[in-house]
């Protein structure tokens, strides 16, 4: 104590309080340094506490920051015809804490990635979001406060997914809504609904998937495989954008794979073969299409980006994360075997981010 009693840093009636020869000023930027009037010298950081200090705001109203013939910033209170060497907003100082930045890995869990965010006044639609990752992304989404609807085929299950969600926390705002993404009648009907409910639409996550399925078409004669995992995106995306735009800012998350780079589009001339898209059962191959469909899905992201974004409106597309263990592989049971075997190995849906 006498050592500080000595330096002029005894106890005062604040912390802040600054020894007997020191002045606090500030930068033209609202930087607050202290100057040492016996000592002649000049430091960042509070002689006392040893913090960092810097003006909130702007400058009162009336007041003009300028700078004598010695380079020294002064202020002019200009409604009481006044000036002084004291920036006024020193008495609103905060403090400059310097805040690390999280790192995110493969451990870390969906809701750390939304820890602290209120999303109350988000809503957010997320396809296939009864299980695996949409389930998880719907789940993340509704505990932080979002209003959280699942768009999917089968409601039954869809309904016990809202039941889960809200065991977690009764007040989650999340409901469940049809939408059949191997029927295009579907898609208009569910987007035709949802805008009768004249809600925004912040948030778009292209989930629903399927992948490893036997050649079928739907009723708009189409393989199955590419109009569930994209061109059924393609039209909810094309008949919500509307909504996107006067909700922004909104954004669509597109869930893609890292298996799109195995495939190409290309026919041997260098252009684009539509033909491969929606194959027929003897030119089939159940990869190779759900690859084509993962392609097509971070083509069309892409795009709509660069025409949305201008108003607001962004597009992503993201890669969950290898050996995923899902059901999407449940139509083939090799690729089940192969999963199950693999399962202790695999990311957990709780440590999925989107």
């Amino acid at each position: 104590m006498a050592a500080l009693k000595y330096a002029g840093m005894d106890d005062t009636d604040s912390e802040d309080e600054l020894p007997p020869g020191w002045e606090e000023r500030s930068t033209k930027d609202g930087w607050v340094y202290y100057a040492n009037h016996e000592e002649m010298k000049t430091q960042w950081d509070h002689p006392k506490t040893g913090k960092k200090r810097r003006c909130a705001g702007e400058l009162p109203y009336g007041w003009e920051q300028e700078t004598d013939d010695k380079g020294q910033l002064f202020y002019v209170d200009h409604i009481n015809k006044r000036k002084t060497y004291f920036d006024p907003r020193q008495a609103f100082t905060v403090e400059d804490v310097l805040v690390k930045p999280k790192r995110y890995d493969g451990n870390t869990a969906a809701l750390e990635i939304l820890q602290g965010r209120d999303l109350s006044d988000r809503v957010v639609v997320i396809t296939g979001g009864n299980s695996g990752i949409g389930l998880e992304t719907a789940k993340s989404f509704a505990l932080h406060g979002a209003h959280v609807i699942l768009a999917c085929r089968n409601l039954s299950k869809a309904s016990k997914a809202v039941s889960v969600i809200q065991q977690e926390w009764h007040k989650a705002k999340v409901e469940a809504m049809m939408l059949d993404l191997a029927s295009l009648r579907s898609v208009r009907e569910f987007a035709d609904s949802f805008k009768a409910k004249k809600l925004p639409l912040h948030i778009l996550v292209c989930n629903a998937a399927v992948s490893t399925q036997p050649w079928r078409l739907t009723e708009d004669g189409l393989e199955s495989t590419f109009q569930i995992c994209h061109l059924g995106h393609f039209l909810l995306v094309r008949s919500l954008q509307d909504v996107l735009r006067h909700s922004a800012p909104a954004r669509v998350v597109v869930v893609s794979s890292e298996s799109h780079r195995f495939t190409d589009l290309l026919d041997q001339t260098g252009k684009v073969d539509l033909a491969v898209l929606s194959p027929t059962q003897k030119e089939y191959w159940s990869m190779l299409a759900y690859n084509r469909a993962k392609l097509c899905n971070i083509l069309f992201s892409n795009e709509l980006h660069r025409r949305l974004s201008p108003y607001g409106v962004t597009s992503n597309a993201v890669h969950p994360g290898n050996m995923m263990y899902t059901a999407i592989h449940r139509s083939w049971w090799l690729m089940t075997l192969l999963f199950t075997l693999a399962r202790p190995f695999t990311k957990s849906m709780v440590r999925m981010k989107i």
